[in-house]
């Protein structure tokens, strides 16, 4: 006789499913730090026309609405991002932060970096577990 067993046949059936189940976490990693690089880059391209804006009006956007930016909709999607200033301090400071949406599982997924914020002044932090330089 011919042919391949049962066993033979759960024991590739086995392999595949560990190989499979190895390749979902890895990708689903991948996702998770994709959009937290693309958070991070429109809250530097907001902090830059900040910084524009400042030029212009000698006073930092208020929030994104007066700033006129957007986050693109793959961002969007995935992270909030939100941007506020304090003009009646000297010298006059913006903050700008990319909060991670609840219903996305972008949160749920990402405890170790969470919530990025860029000050004024350059400044880089996180409000997860992990470390300022992981996660930006």
């Amino acid at each position: 006789m011919r042919g391949i067993t049962l066993i033979e046949l759960m024991i590739v059936v086995a392999i595949v499913g560990i190989l499979a189940s190895i390749a979902v976490t890895t990708y689903s990693k991948y996702v998770i730090k994709t959009n937290r690089a693309a958070a991070a880059a429109v809250v530097l391209g907001v902090a830059n026309r900040q910084e524009q804006y400042f030029l212009d009006a000698r006073e930092y956007a208020a929030d994104m609405t007066t700033l006129g930016a957007t986050a693109p909709p793959e961002v969007s999607n995935n992270y909030t991002i939100a941007t506020s200033a304090a003009n009646g301090a000297t010298p006059p400071t913006f903050t700008v932060t990319a909060t991670p949406k609840s219903g996305t599982g972008q949160a749920a997924r990402d405890t170790k970096c969470a919530t990025l914020t860029l000050s004024s002044a350059g400044s880089k932090s996180i409000s997860g577990s992990g470390s300022v330089q992981d996660c930006w």
